[in-house]
């Protein structure tokens, strides 16, 4: 970290000494006080619900600008990624800090390739669930249960073992995702076939059956792919977070992505895009098109208890950036398998044009965001609602394994343990039962 000239000064108005915080330069970004030495030397903790103005760590993975709608994987533009690369030279950037050489991605998509399988006796773990179990559900078990199976990495201090761990995980994650899928269904598991793509390879494992050849698409292959990239990494969102703090313990990196995969699962953070899909679903059953109106003027209603799903974003205060990489590939998608005319599609892109032009939303940029397109990407390519945000945890595996690792590596990394303020009762005496 490099230190900053300035220093802050905290100065208290009942006469305790007052004390100087050291502050310290990203190389973008907004600056950070350093508040670590503050209870040793006041005795007074800082309180920040959310940790909406705490740095817990420092990164060099991905760098977010929300104001200025920028987001940054290693210092490179996620548009230009999007673009210009796939999602395996993308996984292999996020993991080692540069883009792939030639030869250098070709040896990682073959490692990676060699490592899609998974032990056969997972299937067994697997049917030990119902058949109609939340695939989020399904996959914090099976993650989670990866650690039973190779026990050769599961010593987060081990270089090796992370090294490993990581390839495991990014391999493993579409096989398992596939086959959740599957026994949902109750149709059989598809082996994955290493001559493929990454995102080709999974789409074959989803949509493949045996009483026929799967045909390939290559539009709905690259879409697939692009939504993988956009999803990567985050910065220190909630479930990145979550998975520091459960590997700051020292658990091994397969319980701590199984942790990250169950934070994913709410509704205020991977679930985004499965209830911006449900909303338009609410629409098109009370009248459609001819009653977006009506749902728009709910919406502004200071009364009304209608939400606008997947429009605006907490970090982002201008246009998310994915979501305009996401609304090419949507377009692409519904050319490529003429849904422009099914309903539900039509009803999306009208509330797209409302919330792109209407004053009410566009001063409070209301943009839609990353979840709305990528929601109605994944219905048109056939993947159930139910199965979004299990395709958001293998996407954002391979950001959890980077931050991971980073944490670990950093010397000044300690278990994590917030605190707090307590409100409660003071203490007491327990009193015998019959004075109670």
């Amino acid at each position: 970290m490099t230190p900053s000239d300035v220093k802050a000064t905290l100065s208290f108005s009942d006469g305790s000494p007052s004390m100087d915080l050291p502050i310290y330069k990203g190389s973008i970004g907004p600056d950070v006080i350093d508040i670590r030495k503050l209870y040793g030397q006041t005795g007074k903790f800082t309180y920040d619900p959310g940790f909406l103005s705490t740095a817990s760590c420092n990164s060099t993975i991905t760098y977010i600008d929300g104001d200025k709608g920028e987001l940054l994987y290693r210092g490179y533009p996620i548009e230009q990624l999007a673009q210009k690369c796939d999602f395996l030279e993308t996984c292999y950037l996020l993991l080692k800090g540069d883009l792939p050489n030639q030869t250098q991605k070709g040896d990682f998509v073959k490692l990676v390739s060699n490592h899609t399988m998974v032990n056969d006796q997972m299937q067994y773990f697997l049917r030990g669930f119902r058949r109609d179990a939340h695939p989020m559900a399904v996959m914090t078990g099976l993650v989670g249960a990866l650690s039973a199976f190779y026990h050769d990495s599961t010593d987060i201090n081990n270089a090796q073992h992370r090294e490993i761990a990581a390839i495991r995980l990014i391999a493993k994650m579409p096989t398992l995702v596939a086959m959740a899928y599957k026994y949902g269904i109750g149709q059989p598991f598809i082996y994955p076939k290493n001559s493929l793509s990454y995102s080709a390879n999974f789409m074959r494992m989803m949509f493949a059956n045996p009483c026929e050849e799967y045909e390939s698409n290559d539009v709905l292959v690259r879409a697939i792919d692009r939504i993988f990239i956009l999803h990567a990494d985050h910065e220190q969102n909630a479930s990145t977070s979550t998975v520091r703090l459960c590997g700051s313990s020292g658990t091994n990196p397969f319980a701590a992505i199984a942790a990250g995969v169950a934070c994913l699962w709410g509704p205020a953070h991977g679930g985004a895009n499965e209830a911006a899909l449900s909303m338009l679903n609410d629409i098109q059953k009370n009248g459609g098109v001819e009653k977006i109106g009506e749902f728009i003027k709910q919406v502004k209603d200071k009364n009304s208890t209608v939400k606008l799903m997947g429009f605006g974003h907490r970090v982002y205060k201008n246009y998310d950036p994915r979501a305009k990489l996401m609304r090419e590939t949507c377009h692409e998608v519904l050319t490529a398998l003429g849904l422009h005319d099914d309903p539900l599609f039509k009803l999306a892109m009208a509330l797209e044009k409302i919330a792109l032009e209407d004053d009410y939303f566009v001063a409070r940029k209301l943009y839609p965001n990353v979840d709305f397109y990528s929601g109605i990407v994944q219905r048109a390519l056939g993947i159930p609602v139910s199965l979004f945000t299990a395709i958001f945890a293998l996407a954002r595996t391979v950001g959890w394994i980077a931050q991971l690792n980073e944490m670990i590596a950093d010397p000044e990394y300690k278990i994590g343990r917030p605190r707090q303020l307590f409100v409660g009762s003071p203490a007491r005496d327990v009193k015998p039962i019959g004075q109670r």
